[in-house]
């Protein structure tokens, strides 16, 4: 008699801990990641993602069976025990092994535990349908939906950051860096990546195109040379100088819109680089004027706002070239200090 009381008391408090777990797992699972999981074929998402999404119903059916179990647990105790005895037992085995030690495990794993019992969750739905159910409607309206839990930028930020150096993470480095400059683009402005015109080599439409012209164009190492005129305040355009190749300039004397001028757009200095993504698409060039009170401070180019993403310097051949002699520049000596 004495192994059958601890058999029934062992299986009631089985189910309470099952009902507690189920309790703290279930609201633990945030539904749009387990729509994301399913949408990624996760078997235990798509078990769990139904009961989830019925939360209400789902809640309601936990409740009703952890506070049968509980109750049931008392009242076979208190029939071979006094009262007093009976409910300190029941208070302790609920409370430790149906309520702390469950809740600690199944919040730990959630997804899996409630994918295991999603069974089970299903069968005790049923069962406590009668009342369950307008507890969920009564849940619904008084509640409403469960709206969606979207990331804002800096928490996207942080969680990008948790994955560098964390040997769980399935991100390289590189991916890391590009998604952390991506993220920031909108908070940054042109101004920020342009070359000021002070350090752009750019042409008017009046400059006469020798041959010792293009040997200045050629030392410079650019190969799109933007055209503005005098007072900076308007852009002709952009002068390819892949185009200019094939024409002998040692015979033929020629001005700058002689040439084929590829049109372009300015852009503001304020505007977010982000949007500066789109200007680029729409405007069909790889260099954009900035203007800043009517005038033209500087240009910035699509290298400029993938190094800004990337996070690191592109350097090309001609970027070696002009290192390289500046680096071979005779070095001057330095002013002796008089006595």
């Amino acid at each position: 008699m004495n192994f059958l009381i601890i058999l029934e008391v062992f299986l009631l408090v089985c189910l309470a801990a099952v009902a507690s777990g189920l309790n703290v797992a279930l609201l633990a699972l945030d539904r749009s990641d387990l729509e994301r999981k399913v949408k990624l074929g996760d078997t235990r998402a798509k078990l769990v993602m139904p009961l989830r999404k019925n939360t209400h119903l789902s809640l309601a059916s936990i409740l009703l069976m952890g506070v049968a179990v509980a109750a049931t647990t008392s009242l076979v105790l208190n029939s071979h025990l006094n009262a007093v005895a009976a409910g300190a037992i029941t208070t302790i085995l609920i409370v430790l092994f149906g309520e702390i030690i469950p809740q600690a495990i199944f919040a730990r794993y959630a997804l899996t535990f409630t994918a295991f019992f999603a069974p089970f969750l299903r069968l005790v739905i049923i069962v406590t349908y009668p009342v369950s159910k307008p507890l969920q409607l009564l849940l619904d309206a008084m509640l409403g939906d469960e709206q969606a839990r979207l990331t804002s930028r800096r928490e996207l930020g942080i969680i990008i950051a948790e994955h560098a150096g964390h040997e769980a993470s399935d991100l390289d480095p590189d991916e890391l860096e590009i998604m952390k400059g991506a993220i920031v683009l909108s908070e940054k402005r042109v101004r920020d990546i342009m070359t000021p015109t002070s350090k752009v080599y750019w042409l008017t439409p009046d400059d006469n195109l020798t041959g010792q012209k293009i040997d200045e164009i050629k030392d410079a190492g650019y190969s799109r040379i933007p055209i503005f005129n005098q007072p900076k305040t308007k852009c002709h355009g952009i002068l390819l100088v892949k185009e200019l190749v094939d024409i002998d300039f040692d015979e033929n004397e020629f001005r700058v819109d002689d040439m084929t001028l590829h049109p372009t757009r300015m852009i503001g200095a304020m505007t977010a680089l982000d949007t500066l993504f789109r200007k680029f698409i729409v405007a069909r060039t790889h260099l954009l004027p900035v203007e800043r009170d009517d005038k033209i401070v500087g240009i910035v180019t699509i290298e400029d706002l993938i190094e800004e993403i990337i996070g690191h310097e592109i350097e090309d051949e001609s970027d070696h070239k002009r290192r390289k002699r500046f680096l071979s520049l005779p070095k001057l000596p330095l002013p002796r200090r008089k006595p």
